[in-house]
């Protein structure tokens, strides 16, 4: 593995090992490396390109000498604000935004890169709530101020130096820097602005060292994330350092003059102290469209299952590959095909290898004419379903291998409701472990009762929070004065498309758990013990929604053999038994919402144009090739090439030729 990285004698710590191919961008990031002691430095590595307009560096320190007294590892971004291709990009408003209340979404760094489809992201304003473990698209709020895309998405602070530290951007990514918005900061002419917590460099000075010796617990050795602005404002620099790793004892974290002073050395003017401590993350975007954490943010190290920190406020890039052998890769894909296109800067020949990892198991034939403008048709593609893929060019002996890419197939596709929140469900509350209760044609006519989602029963009362109706209540069980353990719910749709091929789509409100069944076989579990462990009256949910009661959406989806082989042209049942947590639960709520999607074919369009004696031929989607007959009903051949991406240009010879796309 080749390391992006030049050797430095002084450096004592090897970050995350970064491989590329070909030039195009950064593929992955996959190691760390336990430090070595040698003689203190304090050491930035030379930046090098990771996407146009975008440079990354590393740096380290090891403890005495002249180096700092902490082991520290930073992460830097050089974004080049002239650069035209770059957008900067902050989290936008949730869509019950308030101000200085529900103002985003919270997500993971590393979601957050893949949900906006940005190159690089660090974490940015501090926020509430803050706990490692948030669940993602909790409604956030924002200290100091924030605009995403011209519009203000939390407003400045009014009082107090924290959170006032504020950095804004025109829509041509032209700078401001305030050390402080009180009074507030302009907002005109504003298009994305973040906040630091506070204010650690300005002017060249280092007023980080205003809080040595500072007992605040924000001032002592923490990770760190800080922005930086170049003093001819060409810069952006993005920084986060390392800390609280536990016992891989790498990195310690920062103090503010520290982190300051890594600014400066970075090339930094003036600088703000972003949230720091466990949301600290710098994340990049990998050319398959993978995000790739670069540092070991510490909320990750200690969270159940190593997850990172929800995080409320995001400040990210949007870039362009590097130029390199291999450029403009374009994938279109179809629903079972798709049209690969790429540009080499020398004459090559076009090869690709591709598969359902990274792989890449299959290879298709080469095309050994030399060529600039390549194209590849992949055939026998599976529906709704991700390729990884390469381009192999060569030139006589040389053999060129471009990154890995990615894409995704299509699925074109019916959808028609089969029941909503508000459909009609019979439920009973009784004990059926001895009885078919889940066959389509059990009789259901003695149940105790029917009514529409969602159905309910809470010793509390009606739950306010739950942000659709509650329109039927059942009882309660009388003997314990708590709902009955179990609840049985069953209700008819009818499907009228096509079965094979066809999913089915679920969301509700469920509290605790449930089982689902599809004409009297079991298609799904829903936070409950999974098979083959028994599921009867008695059995209880191993976990909750949200923080305990049916206030977020549930949603699954289901397909394949499971679902083609119990749904019904005509009609269907769907039974559900749902069971509280424990026996001292004091509620349970059901409701459940079903879509179904069908597969069909989408034709594509040709279209057609004249210019002189030049003919044009043009099509919008992949897959397909393009084939000539001189009859309509004539022998058709593909035309030579053969041709697989549109346009396609001809001269006019006079004599009659059709047309026509086939797969």
């Amino acid at each position: 593995m080749m390391s992006m990285y030049p050797n430095v004698e002084s450096q004592s710590l090897a970050g995350r090992v970064i491989t590329r191919l070909c030039c195009p961008a950064i593929i992955l990031a996959v190691l760390h490396v336990s430090m070595l002691l040698s003689p203190a430095a304090t050491v930035l590595q030379p930046w090098t390109p990771l996407f146009k307009g975008i440079d990354y560096a590393v740096g380290t320190n090891t403890p005495g000498g002249g180096g700092f007294a902490e082991l520290q590892m930073v992460y830097l971004m050089r974004v080049d604000l002239t650069d035209p291709d770059i957008r900067l990009f902050a989290s936008p408003r949730r869509t019950n935004w308030a101000a200085n209340s529900t103002e985003t979404y919270g997500y993971t760094m590393t979601n957050f890169v893949k949900n906006y489809g940005l190159q690089v992201a660090v974490n940015a304003n501090q926020f509430s709530p803050q706990s490692y473990f948030q669940a993602e698209g909790i409604a956030c709020n924002i200290n100091g101020m924030v605009f995403s895309q011209g519009q203000m998405v939390s407003p400045a602070v009014t009082f107090g130096l924290n959170d006032a530290a504020t950095m804004c951007f025109t829509s041509n990514n032209v700078p401001s820097y305030y050390p402080t918005n009180v009074p507030a900061a302009p907002t005109n002419g504003v298009y994305t602005a973040v906040s630091g917590y506070y204010n650690i460099l300005y002017n060249g000075v280092n007023v980080g060292s205003n809080y040595i010796g500072d007992s605040d617990f924000a001032h002592q050795l923490q990770p760190r994330t800080a922005m930086g602005l170049s003093q001819n404002r060409r810069y952006l620099f993005l920084l986060v350092i390392d800390g609280r790793q536990g016992s891989l004892d790498y990195s310690v974290g920062a103090y503010d003059w520290q982190t300051a002073e890594w600014l400066k050395l970075a090339g930094a003017w003036d600088g703000a102290s972003l949230d720091g401590g466990g949301s600290s993350c710098m994340v990049m975007m990998d050319t398959t469209g993978t995000p790739v954490p670069l540092n070991h943010d510490s909320a990750s190290l200690t969270s159940p299952g190593y997850r990172e920190r929800t995080v409320g406020a995001h400040f990210g890039v949007y870039a362009s590959p590097l130029p390199g052998f291999f450029n403009n890769v374009t994938a279109l894909p179809d629903d079972t095909s798709a049209t690969i296109t790429w540009t080499t800067i020398n004459p090559a020949t076009t090869q690709l290898k591709y598969g359902l990892t990274t792989n890449l198991n299959f290879v298709t034939s080469s095309n050994s004419a030399l060529v600039t403008n390549h194209s590849v048709l992949l055939t026998n593609l599976a529906p709704n379903t991700g390729y990884y893929f390469t381009a192999l060019a060569s030139i006589g002996p040389i053999q060129y291998v471009s990154s890995n890419y990615f894409f995704v197939t299509t699925n074109y596709v019916k959808t028609n409701d089969l029941f909503d929140l508000a459909g009609d469900w019979k439920y009973t509350s009784a004990n059926l472990d001895a009885s078919n209760w889940k066959a389509r044609t059990y009789v259901d006519s003695g149940w105790e009762g029917a009514g529409s989602g969602l159905l309910w029963v809470d010793i509390r009362g009606a739950n306010g929070d739950i942000p659709v109706p509650l329109n039927t209540q059942m009882p309660e069980d009388p003997g314990s004065g708590y709902p009955y353990p179990t609840y049985y719910f069953r209700t008819h749709f009818n499907y009228t498309n096509q079965v094979s091929g066809a999913e089915l789509q679920f969301q509700g409100y469920v509290d605790d758990g449930a089982v689902l069944y599809l004409n009297g076989t079991e298609i799904y579990r829903l936070r409950m013990p999974a098979a083959p462990a028994i599921i009867n009256n008695g059995a209880v949910a191993n976990g909750f929604p949200c923080s305990g009661d049916a206030t977020c959406l549930d949603s699954f989806s289901l397909a394949g053999p499971l679902v083609t082989t119990n749904l019904l042209a005509g009609d269907n049942v769907l039974a559900v038994e749902v069971h509280n947590y424990n026996s001292g639960s004091p509620d349970i709520t059901f409701g459940l919402a079903a879509t179904a999607t069908s597969p069909y074919t989408l034709p594509s369009q040709l279209s057609i144009a004249y210019s002189n004696s030049a003919v044009t031929l043009s099509w919008s989607r992949g897959g397909f090739k393009l084939q000539q007959a001189a009859t309509p009903t004539g022998t058709w051949a593909d035309v030579p090439g053969p041709v697989v991406s549109s346009p396609f240009t001809t001269n006019n010879s006079g004599a009659t030729r059709f047309f026509r796309l086939a797969k």
